[in-house]
């Protein structure tokens, strides 16, 4: 089962005619649309089919009344914040997509079944998902429940989403010479001395899944014999794993798919025979399973684990597929992930030294967190096999390293352009060089200086310009001193928001600004200063601090400065990037109350005589000069609102960075609108593509503007707002023109 939030293309709203819900339907995958109130509530569904009985029933129909008026009310939903596997057990044979809401009813996400995957405890394991992580502990806690219960919080620490134990009534699996230690097989005899030491009682393994439990940790078992899997069954066991020496054992298998739980199967000791024939017997009788790649040796040696069999399984099978490894360290299995292993499955110990033989093969916590890690970030960076895109971290260096189709001389409107009117520089904002043959031969459609890039709008026959605009409140866009004059003449702003460079601080504001403009205005803060000091008021060193505070200072300073040229503005607002940034991970949610602290007592220290310093809400992912941070402050709406309600602070909503942590943390935008509403004194509007695709233009991400716009209207109906699109002054501020015409449609 997948849950996806991105429920855009699945919406249409009421008042919507039901031509408009036959293009959504055409145009989306799964053939059916939900319809929605003004205000997001779900109101019902519409399939393809249902169009079909409608108009077959129908003797005259018009496709332009609203598609209310046909919508199904009578469907299968669920509750977002619902358990996967009760939202799971809604599918049927008819039902495969099920609307979600959240606690008022309105449609926020999208559960569709896949049909090759399945749940397991609170997970999802199919194609589309991370990786479902065992610790096997087996029998390596030596038949001690209390080693079994730390290794338990161990796993927990480590990362592991399951932990495995094994449970074996010994009288049904062995022979008699076995188990009286007579056998002629030295290994058997090994194996059964072991297993008589070291055995937790089935009792005692119940005790320590109830722990596991306790820990939010899903306890799986592998059950060797029958009577071991009815005391499995009769405390509710969620999934069963089945041993590689239990593959082609049929009637186990045959016991266990009766279950109707989900099975882990490994395939280590089987030839492709038999791993076919058991995928046969499976698929006959509806089990849902997974198949484990593995080779049943302890050690492995690595020549023999072949992870190029993966993707023959994978084919065989028709479903997920993982790997259960014994081999020594832990790039095997990560190389797995990297393969297309949905499950690994890991030998876990606290001590290598210890008796047995399963410990010699065993990562001690420390290595299997490690390993943890690096699946993390293996799985982070496979992305997905679609057309590629630029990040955003490429964009910024493209902007600063790549060329630019430039004019060479001064072109008119309507000159013919050759090539000799044309040449490549940096940098590269402008057209790519590889379009220069699209520009030779056509009708410049404006003028251009020397060094004037060329923009894709010039390869168009219609150019985007900008017009005055209605809006229900305030609005403006953002400008520098260079190109205030130009941009402001162009429409009927009410502000304008000037965004410093550390370079700009050193300007003297007279070489802009002679007469008083009667326009008002707000200053964005420079998060880099000189000496690449990145502004952070929650550090912890206090040189870095104190510096950092000198330059909200001086910024403090400008701004009342620019008053004087604006005097329409009483109390100019600030917006400011407050810090709170860490390199490589992010930094424990027990540091961020001091952290909060230091920003409170950092701004107080700030001159704020005259203006007023809000706090932009912030991205998880943000991308600085010196490459992409994780951020601690000011991304999760319930601390932004402590902190306003706590310090009486203002801030600036910045949708795109908020959507992009709602993206991250599983949010809802809406929701998170609600809660920081009432502290929210500016905004900027504009997109956001999954975690870190900063500033895109507005409709091309994930925000639902018609949405937004609804819920903004509940707190912030007249507070002022920007379009901030990523190089949105380019080409004389097409970007702007572009995203005030879309948030014009929808209703800002």
């Amino acid at each position: 089962m997948l849950i996806d939030k991105k429920i855009s293309e699945y919406l249409i709203f009421e008042t919507e005619s039901i031509l408009k819900a036959l293009e959504k339907i055409n145009s989306n995958k799964r053939r059916i649309i939900f319809v929605v109130s003004e205000n997001g509530l779900l109101l019902g569904g519409l399939t393809d089919g249902d169009f079909r009985r409608w108009i077959t029933k129908t003797s005259s129909y018009d496709l332009n009344q609203k598609v209310l008026t046909i919508t199904n009310t009578n469907m299968v939903s669920a509750m977002l914040a619902d358990d996967k596997a009760d939202i799971y057990k809604k599918f049927t044979k008819a039902v495969d997509v099920i609307p979600l809401k959240d606690s008022s009813s309105r449609l926020v996400g999208i559960a569709f079944r896949n049909e090759q995957g399945f749940t397991l405890g609170k997970s999802t394991i199919s194609d589309e998902s991370n990786c479902f992580i065992i610790a096997e502990i087996g029998n390596n806690h030596n038949g001690d429940l209390g080693l079994a219960k730390k290794m338990v919080d161990l796993a927990r620490d480590a990362g592991a989403d399951c932990v495995k134990f094994q449970m074996r009534n010994m009288t049904s699996i062995y022979t008699a010479d076995a188990q009286l230690g007579t056998s002629s097989d030295l290994g058997a005899e090994y194996t059964m001395d072991l297993l008589k030491k070291f055995q937790l009682t089935n009792n005692e393994l119940v005790d320590v899944f109830d722990y596991c439990k306790s820990k939010n940790l899903m306890p799986l078992c592998t059950p060797w014999d029958l009577e071991s899997l009815a005391v499995l069954e009769e405390y509710g066991m969620e999934a069963y794993k089945v041993a590689s020496a239990d593959l082609t054992n049929h009637e186990l298998l045959e016991a266990l798919i009766e279950t109707g739980k989900p099975l882990i199967c490994s395939t280590g000791m089987s030839t492709e025979f038999e791993i076919k024939r058991s995928i046969e017997f499976l698929r006959a009788r509806g089990a849902t399973f997974a198949l484990l790649h593995c080779n049943s040796t302890y050690p492995a040696p690595f020549k023999d684990i072949n992870l190029a069999y993966l993707a023959r399984l994978k084919d065989m099978s028709g479903g997920p597929v993982g790997y259960s490894g014994h081999e020594r360290g832990i790039s095997v299995p990560i190389a797995a992930v990297a393969l297309g292993a949905k499950i690994i499955e890991k030998h876990f110990t606290i001590d290598k030294s210890m008796e047995g033989n399963d410990h010699k093969v065993s990562l001690l916590p420390k290595d299997f967190a490690l390993m943890v890690e690096e699946i993390r970030k293996v799985e982070e960076s496979l992305g997905e096999n679609t057309q590629r895109k630029i990040s955003q971290g490429e964009l910024l260096n493209r902007e600063t390293l790549a060329k630019s189709i430039v004019a060479k001389t001064i072109i008119s409107n309507g000159d013919k352009l050759t090539k000799e009117m044309l040449d490549f520089r940096s940098p590269g904002d402008g057209l790519q060089p590889m379009y220069i043959d699209q520009l030779i031969g056509k009708r410049a459609k404006r003028d251009f200086a020397i060094g004037d890039c060329f923009y894709e709008s010039d390869l168009k026959d219609v150019r985007v310009e900008a017009k005055k605009y209605k809006f229900k409140r305030p609005f403006g866009i953002p400008v520098r001193y260079h190109d205030y004059e130009k941009l402001v003449e162009k429409s009927n702003f009410d502000f304008v928001e000037f965004h410093l460079s550390y370079q700009d601080m050193s300007l003297d504001l007279r070489d802009f600004f002679v007469e008083k403009q009667a326009i008002n205005f707000a200053v964005h803060s420079p998060e880099l200063f000189e000496g690449d000091h990145i502004m952070d008021l929650a550090s912890e060193d206090e040189l870095y601090r104190k510096k950092s505070i000198a330059e909200l200072d001086r910024v403090c300073k400008i701004t009342k400065n620019l008053k004087t040229f604006f005097p329409l503005t009483e109390k100019p607002l600030i917006v400011i990037n407050a810090g709170g940034f860490s390199t490589r991970n992010f930094l424990d949610k027990k540091c961020t109350p001091r952290m909060y602290e230091k920003v409170a007592a950092s701004l107080r220290e700030v001159n704020q005589d005259g203006v007023e310093i809000i706090i932009q809400t912030m991205p998880p992912f943000p991308w600085h000069f010196g490459g992409q941070s994780h951020h601690n402050l000011f991304v999760n709406p319930y601390e932004i609102r402590e902190f306003c309600e706590k310090f009486e602070y203002r801030i600036c909503y910045d949708i795109s960075h908020s959507m992009m942590a709602s993206t991250y943390y599983q949010w809802e935008l809406n929701e998170f609108t609600d809660i920081v509403g009432p502290f929210v004194a500016h905004m900027h509007i504009v997109d956001a593509l999954g975690v870190d695709g900063e500033g895109i233009e507005v409709g091309q991400g994930d925000v639902d503007f018609k949405l937004l716009s609804l819920s903004l209207n509940k707190h912030n109906k007249h507070t002022m707002f920007l379009p901030e699109v990523w190089q949105g002054h380019k080409n004389k501020g097409e970007g702007f023109w572009k995203a005030l015409e879309f948030l014009e449609r929808v209703g800002f």
